[in-house]
């Protein structure tokens, strides 16, 4: 036969503090046997009087229970704990044949009458009630009278309520092991969560690493924009005056002109630089909503093209906010910047239109156009960054950029961000229309 399982600490502990107090508990037993010796007695214990019967009895349980003291508590075969309860049972049942007061010592049998299996535990506690029994009816039953009758009431009255106190010491028993297993599962989440805390945190140092990285190449890209847009577009400006004015040498006007345009062009470069470098918004946004600053702009390409470009701007004018504004009007530049070295057109029409929360920029010209499916990294981009920073600018504030073009047909660029709504009243209550070289305002 297998080994019960190992017991709780706590059931061990209790157990082991059952198996010291027998010794006790018999002594306790047999000083109330001998105060109460004298007076009625039952007809078996007055037999036993003065034989050799009861202190024997004593000494061998006695002796038992100095053994038990060292009974394990755990790791005993299922038959060996029988045997030990059937040799207790017996004993006490021998003490309270010698005298009822052994009953007190009785009690000791459901100890172990508690460590059988479940069908051996009833058993074992039936047999210990009856024990209890006799010794609370003052000894067993000699015939079929009232006293059985009393002791039967007693037994079974026993017997049920031992059985009661076992049921709720096992509900409490068990709702204690499933409140221990939920504390150590309890435990377990805890540690799991930070261990999963711990990871957390090194994923959340990684991001960040990540995200710094992200926004070092993000800015890379801005400020590629930037020089672009400001730089680049200045420097190629001045070299087309030089040019201009290299091959007007002969023309004094003309070539003074072409100079006087390229040192302007040289001042404002140099100013829009320094400019950028403090803030990276354009100049003209500065002192100018945007549609005078797109209007001025497309003023000084026209003198600079000899190309005429007219600003339209429809809807309620309302602040856009800087970003907004700022990359709308670097795609101006860039288009119109396009349109001077690409398209040979002979008009531009940019227009600017103000709807409930999404602000669009038109450039449209009337030149040669393109294919843009079969011409992506073509010089009408320029230098290649021309369209892609357009296309990054608008998208990085939730936007659009479209191209359309075919080969005769001029070519249309059209940018659409979304805008909220205005924190300030507006500084136009009605719609206008802008025109470069030559017309009114």
């Amino acid at each position: 036969m297998r080994a019960e399982p190992v017991p709780e600490p706590w059931q061990s502990r209790s157990d082991r503090m059952a198996r010291l107090l027998l010794l006790p508990i018999l002594a306790v037993a047999t000083m109330l046997t001998v105060i109460t010796r004298s007076g009625s007695e039952h007809a078996w214990s007055a037999a036993l009087r003065g034989g050799p019967t009861g202190a024997a009895a004593v000494a061998l349980t006695a002796l038992w229970s100095l053994g038990l003291s060292r009974y394990p508590t755990s790791g005993v075969r299922m038959s060996r704990r029988a045997l030990v309860f059937c040799v207790h049972a017996l004993l006490v049942g021998v003490l309270v044949w010698e005298n009822p007061w052994f009953g007190v010592f009785a009690i000791s049998g459901y100890f172990f009458a508690d460590e059988l299996s479940p069908a051996g535990r009833r058993a074992g506690f039936a047999l210990i009630a009856a024990v209890l029994a006799a010794s609370q009816t003052n000894g067993y039953p000699e015939a079929w009278n009232t006293h059985t009758l009393v002791f039967l009431l007693m037994a079974g009255f026993n017997m049920t309520m031992v059985l009661l106190m076992v049921g709720l010491t096992n509900r409490v028993m068990t709702q204690n092991a499933e409140r221990g297993r939920m504390v150590e599962q309890l435990g377990e989440a805890n540690r799991r969560l930070q261990a999963s805390m711990t990871e957390n945190a090194g994923l959340h140092a990684q991001l960040m690493v990540q995200a710094k990285e992200a926004g070092i190449v993000e800015e890379r890209q801005r400020l590629a924009g930037e020089i672009h847009d400001t730089l680049a577009q200045g420097l190629t400006g001045i070299v087309a005056q030089l040019e201009a004015a290299r091959q007007a040498r002969h023309d004094e006007a003309e070539w003074s002109r072409h100079l006087d345009l390229a040192a302007a062009l040289a001042r404002s470069n140099l100013t829009e630089a320094r400019r950028s470098v403090r803030a990276l918004r354009p100049e003209q946004l500065e002192q100018a909503t945007l549609p005078e600053a797109i209007g001025a702009l497309a003023r000084s390409w026209s003198e600079q093209s000899a190309v005429p470009a007219e600003v339209e701007t429809t809807g309620m004018h309302t602040p856009a906010g800087p970003d907004v504004e700022a990359a709308l009007f670097r795609v101006a530049q860039e288009a119109l910047s396009n349109i001077a070295k690409h398209a040979r057109a002979s008009k531009v029409h940019l227009t600017l239109t103000y709807l409930d929360d999404t602000l669009l920029l038109d450039v449209a010209d009337d030149g040669v156009g393109f294919t843009p499916t079969d011409r992506p990294g073509s010089s009408r981009n320029g230098s290649g960054f021309g369209l892609a920073g357009m296309r990054r600018r608008v998208e990085r504030l939730s936007g659009t950029l479209n191209l359309e073009s075919a080969p005769g047909d001029g070519t249309i660029v059209n940018a659409t961000v979304p805008v909220q709504a205005p924190a300030v009243p507006p500084r136009h209550t009605s719609p206008l229309r802008t025109q470069a070289t030559g017309a009114t305002r």
